[in-house]
């Protein structure tokens, strides 16, 4: 081997510890027996719905981000009964969030940093997040999750039912490449200024043919080449004003059209169409119901910020001060506010769901 000389090459790096490959920790944590029906289940009824072979309407509910393990756990086995209950209409997705994008500086998920203390212990979260998901699909629930990471989705994304590209990373050419090669539906968030153009080409990417790099299953860099994924939507998630009232799905919709794209939108009921107060999801969703009701047929579903207990909370210093079943990322609506809204919302949309193609 010829012998680097380093002048330039790692000026910045201090260190670095290896993970082990992505095929090896699926081996140890095998997907298989029952999760492995609730996942090849999810994805037959998520794409069912965008293909509109299924009348339903996709639910993604859940934690901001997960940072507790058993928190996560609780939250599933309340949500299952009434993802049972509700499944007439509604196709309940549990929100297992992992990957936190970050403006600046701050706690960047479970995956990174499963400790909340800035220790870094990658590999460790790596092993919990995919027990937890395995967990979680044993329950029966189908998983929803960010695609932030370009690597990560090799040792998770076989659990997986259903991928958002944040508002942050949409425009970002390599997530574009990355969603063309993922199995699962993937919902792009418009632009954090609102704006739908970035999430539309993004779909028209993510639909085509792509290549890119990234490492295999065995842990070797390799070219990955695409057929594109035909499963990609639209999610209106509000910009510098809300957009999830008619007028900004009708615009959507006009978007999509000429760009020759299926037209399903949904609609994320947080971030900036909540203007992000928690409480106002109640608002966002009964004006999505409403707008259902009136014959709306371009909506496909909506995203939720729910935990446990209402609020959020910062990270204390002392971890054993952390508040249990709260937010510490977004501020989430309570369980008992979460059954409420998507029992009333189910109700109120049934009727005309069973009208739409399906």
């Amino acid at each position: 081997m010829v012998e680097r000389v380093k002048v330039i090459d790692g000026l910045h790096i201090d260190g670095f510890e290896e993970l082990p490959a992505p095929g090896a920790m699926k081996d140890e944590l095998l997907l298989a027996g029952k999760a492995l029906e609730s996942v090849l289940k999810g994805h037959r009824q998520v794409k069912g719905v965008l293909d509109r072979t299924d009348s339903r309407l996709i639910v993604v509910v859940g934690p901001c981000s997960i940072h507790n393990i058993e928190e996560a756990l609780e939250y599933a086995r309340k949500l299952k009964p009434l993802a049972d209950e509700l499944a007439d209409s509604l196709v309940i997705l549990m929100r297992v969030y992992f990957e936190k994008p970050r403006t600046s500086i701050g706690w960047e998920g479970l995956i990174y940093d499963p400790h909340l203390d800035g220790s870094y212990r990658i590999e460790q979260g790596l092993r919990l997040g995919r027990q937890l998901m395995l967990d979680i699909a044993k329950i029966g629930l189908p998983i929803a999750v960010e695609a932030l990471d370009l690597i990560s989705p090799q040792y998770l994304q076989d659990l997986v039912t259903w991928t958002a590209i944040g508002a942050r990373t949409a425009e970002s050419p390599t997530h574009r490449k990355l969603a063309s090669g993922i199995s699962s539906a993937i919902g792009f968030k418009n632009n954090i200024d609102g704006s739908l153009v970035v999430a539309v080409n993004a779909i028209r990417s993510a639909s085509a043919s792509n290549s890119f790099i990234s490492v295999t299953e065995e842990g070797k860099v390799a070219v990955f080449r695409t057929n594109g994924n035909s499963h990609c939507h639209v999610i209106l998630r509000g910009g510098t004003v809300p957009n999830f009232d008619h007028k900004s799905v009708v615009a959507c919709e006009k978007e999509l059209a000429n760009a020759a794209m299926a037209e399903n939108i949904m609609i994320d009921c947080s971030h900036g169409n909540s203007q992000k107060h928690h409480a106002n999801q109640r608002h966002v969703l009964n004006d999505v119901a409403q707008q259902i009701i009136d014959g709306n047929q371009s909506i496909i579903g909506v995203m939720l910020e729910s935990n446990l207990v209402e609020g959020k909370q910062a990270i204390p210093d002392d971890l054993d001060k952390i508040q249990y079943g709260v937010s510490v990322t977004d501020a989430c609506i309570g369980w008992e506010t979460t059954e409420t809204l998507l029992r009333e919302f189910s109700k109120s949309v049934d009727v005309m769901l069973k009208s739409r193609t399906g």
